[in-house]
C-alpha cells in the first residue's frame, strides 16, 4: 500500500509537522469541567452530591482538533461559529492562549455550544449540554465560506469536525471539495451519525465502531462484519480511505482494497473524551507530510494512545509522540493483521 523498503522513521515524519498548516472547519465547542469529590448521597434524590473543588475550560469539537494540531507543532486555521455571549469570550481566550488565530470564528446570535462535565474521583458523573443544533443561517454560511475560500490556498490539508451542531452540511462539504480540488488537498472528516451522506467524495472519514455500524447499516460483531461495514461505506460514499477506531482493540484502516487492523498502544485508558479529535489531527498531519495511509494510521494510533491515558480532553505534544515510538512495546503494537 504505502510501505517502503527498510524501517520507517516515524520521528522524522512528526518533525515535519512543524511546517504544516491545516484548515479545521466545523462545530466549535467549549468543554467546561467541574472537578470535585463525592462523600454522600443527596437526601432529595438517590444521586451523589459533588463537592466542586475546581473549574476548568478547554477547547472542544473543532477547537480540540485545532488544539491537537497546534500541540503537535503545526499551525491550525480554524473556521466555525460561536455565540454572542460570555462563553464565546472564554472560548476565544482559550484559542489565543494556544496561539491559534480566531479570525475564522464567526459570531452569530445562536448560543456558544457548551458541554459541562462533572468529574468526581476521576470519573464522569454527568454531562450537561447547552446548544442550538439547528443549521446555521445563510448569512453565517456566506461569511464562513468566504473566510474558507480566502484561507484554503495557504493550507496543506482540510479537516471537517462534525459534531452535528449546525455547521457541517452537504452544502458545506461540496464547497470544501470544490475549493480543495484545485489544490489537490487531502480532506478528512470526523463524522456524525445522520450525516454520512454529506461526506461523499472526501479523502477519509474516521468513525468509531458504533458510528461505522450505524452509518453502513451493518451490525458489527467481529472483524468480518467490520470489513463488510467498511466495504459498504467505501462504496456508498466513494471514499479514498476509511479509518475505523475500535477503542481498546485499536483501529482498522480500509483503503486500496485492503483491510489492516492495528492494535492499540495505550497502556491504560482513563478517558476517551476527544480521542477522535486527536486521531484525525495526527493522521491528517502525517498525510500532509507525504506519509502513506498505513504509516499515518500508525502515527494516529500512537497519538490516541497518549491522550486516553489522561482524564479530560487532552492533546499530545510532538515530543510525546516521537518518544512513544521508542517505547519497548512499539514494534509489537505496530504490527497489523492484513487482509486483501
Amino acid at each position: 500500500m504505502d510501505e517502503k523498503s527498510g524501517p520507517v522513521d516515524y520521528g522524522k515524519i512528526v518533525e515535519a509537522f512543524r511546517g504544516k498548516r491545516i484548515l479545521v472547519v466545523g462545530d466549535i465547542i467549549l468543554d467546561h469541567y467541574l472537578w470535585g469529590k463525592v462523600e454522600r448521597v443527596s437526601p432529595e434524590a438517590p444521586v451523589p452530591v459533588v463537592d466542586v473543588q475546581r473549574e476548568t475550560h478547554l477547547l472542544g469539537g473543532a477547537g480540540n482538533v485545532a488544539n491537537n494540531i497546534a500541540s503537535m507543532g503545526a499551525t491550525a486555521v480554524v473556521a466555525g461559529i460561536a455565540g454572542n455571549d460570555h462563553r464565546a469570550e472564554t472560548l476565544l481566550k482559550l484559542f489565543e492562549d494556544k496561539g491559534i488565530d480566531t479570525s475564522g470564528i464567526m459570531i452569530d446570535s445562536r448560543p456558544t455550544t457548551v458541554k459541562t462535565r462533572i468529574i468526581a474521583h476521576n470519573q464522569q458523573v454527568v454531562r450537561v449540554d447547552r446548544e442550538d443544533t439547528s443549521y446555521i443561517p445563510n448569512s453565517a454560511f456566506r461569511r464562513l465560506t468566504g473566510f474558507i475560500g480566502d484561507a484554503i490556498d495557504a493550507c496543506d490539508a482540510v479537516i471537517v469536525s462534525d459534531y452535528k451542531k449546525g455547521v457541517v452540511t452537504a452544502r458545506l462539504v461540496r464547497f470544501l471539495l470544490t475549493a480543495a480540488a484545485r489544490l489537490e488537498l487531502f480532506i478528512a472528516v470526523d463524522p456524525k451519525v445522520g450525516h454520512f451522506n454529506c461526506y461523499k467524495g472526501v479523502s477519509l472519514i474516521t468513525p468509531n465502531k458504533k458510528e461505522a455500524a450505524e452509518g453502513s447499516g451493518v451490525v458489527i460483531g467481529d472483524e468480518r462484519s467490520l470489513e463488510k461495514a467498511a466495504r459498504a461505506l467505501l462504496s456508498k460514499l466513494r471514499l479514498g480511505a476509511l479509518l475505523i477506531t475500535r477503542g481498546d482493540e485499536g483501529m482498522s484502516l480500509f483503503a486500496e482494497g485492503r483491510a489492516r487492523h492495528i492494535p492499540t498502544v495505550a497502556r491504560q485508558v482513563y478517558d476517551v473524551t476527544g480521542a477522535g479529535d486527536t486521531v484525525i489531527a495526527a493522521f491528517t498531519l502525517a498525510r500532509s507530510c507525504g506519509s502513506g495511509l498505513f504509516n499515518a494510521a500508525v502515527i494516529a494510533n500512537h497519538a490516541a494512545g497518549i491522550v486516553v491515558g489522561v482524564v479530560g480532553t487532552a492533546a499530545p505534544t510532538a515530543r510525546q509522540l516521537t518518544d512513544s515510538f521508542d517505547d519497548e512495546g512499539f514494534h509489537a503494537a505496530s504490527r497489523c493483521k492484513d487482509r486483501a
